[in-house]
């Protein structure tokens, strides 16, 4: 991964000023210590209050050209000389910090980033994808289809400019996910799901073992390239790992041996032609009223019209087209399949029932 460059930008026929040189910060202590200097100095060297102090400065410091408050003594007249000399130099550093700000967009920029940030921050029950490259892209788009809460966590520049232009409102952090502060500034401890898509299975490993450290209950899904690096990442602490080159070579497979049946498949899953839709309905997500009924008992298919082809045992086991008098028990779940009306009516019954 690349480290996002944050070097300013060089102006033509000019050195490159370093950014720690030019400090909206300093630009602003300087500017307070000068009205403190001031002020102080008029009350001691003139006996003004501190209103009239204050006011001497301010019109000196502006150069605005009204006169004295009082007639001032040779030492006043000496005093306001140098603060006069004093504040051209913290003028032009304050300009010049300005200017650099503006020009460089730096202003707009920290103002996007603590936008992001608070963003961020909100975020409950959200996926961390780490990497925007082929596969996190496709992952973020499925995601915003679905209106499902993500952030991005890329460490590119160019991408993450890419990002930006893209017209596309996702949440990011530029910086490298390996690192813990990176996925906690992410809200990884908030997080349901994390999804690395790394190219390089070695920082996919670490960014997996770092994750489950930060938290034990995260689903974690991880892409790998190699079939040695499967059991290093379930050992890291992936719940799940995804070779996308082994999984396109078996649909390329089946589409020879069962053509048929793998275009209905493949129908069913793009969303941008079909409305066809699964649904997961976990023991603990069931209303009260529903827990230990049988499948004929809640009476699923009849309300919604959706169907149930899956259910999913507490030891991970799968039974496909489950009987009438299956039971949905403890850590167990029901996957279901129907088009998005049929979903959203499954999703007000069972609203009704709790």
């Amino acid at each position: 991964m690349k480290p996002l460059n944050s070097s300013p930008q060089v102006v033509r026929g000019l050195f490159p000023v370093p950014r720690s040189v030019l400090s909206n910060r300093l630009a602003l202590v300087l500017i307070l210590g000068e009205f403190v200097v001031g002020t102080v100095g008029y009350m001691w060297l003139e006996g003004y209050t501190f209103r009239q102090a204050f006011f001497m400065t301010t019109i000196t410091v502006a150069t605005v050209g009204y006169g004295a408050v009082k007639e001032l003594s040779p030492a006043g007249e000496w005093f306001s000389s140098f603060l006069i000399l004093l504040n051209i130099g913290i003028f032009a550093y304050a300009l010049a910090v300005f200017s650099y700000y503006v020009i460089n967009g730096e202003i707009f920029r920290k103002m996007h980033l603590k936008s992001i940030n608070n963003k961020i921050d909100s975020l409950r029950d959200h996926v961390i994808v780490c990497g925007y490259g082929r596969y996190g892209r496709e992952v973020s788009q499925n995601f915003m289809h679905h209106r499902m809460p993500f952030v991005v966590v890329e460490n590119s520049s160019a991408i993450i400019e890419e990002m930006q232009s893209s017209g596309e409102s996702i949440l990011y952090i530029g910086d490298d996910a390996t690192h813990d502060e990176t996925l906690l500034r992410a809200g990884i401890t908030r997080a349901k799901a994390l999804i690395t898509a790394l190219p390089d299975d070695s920082e996919n490993v670490f960014i997996v073992l770092t994750a489950r450290q930060l938290n034990p209950t995260l689903n974690i899904i991880s892409r790998a390239t190699q079939v040695k690096s499967q059991r290093k990442l379930r050992l890291a602490g992936a719940n799940h790992v995804i070779m996308p080159e082994q999984i396109g070579g078996f649909y390329m497979a089946t589409l020879v041996s069962k053509p048929g049946a793998t275009e209905f498949f493949s129908y069913i899953t793009r969303e941008s032609e079909s409305d066809i839709e699964f649904e997961e309905i976990h023991f603990r997500n069931m209303p009260p009223s529903c827990k230990g009924k049988s499948i004929s008992d809640l009476h699923i298919r009849r309300e919604t019209g959706a169907n149930i082809i899956g259910f999913k045992h507490s030891d991970g086991s799968y039974v496909v087209n489950p009987g009438p008098e299956t039971i949905l028990e403890e850590n167990s779940s029901f996957i279901l399949l129907g088009n998005r009306e049929q979903l959203e009516s499954l999703r007000q019954y069972l609203a009704r029932l709790s």
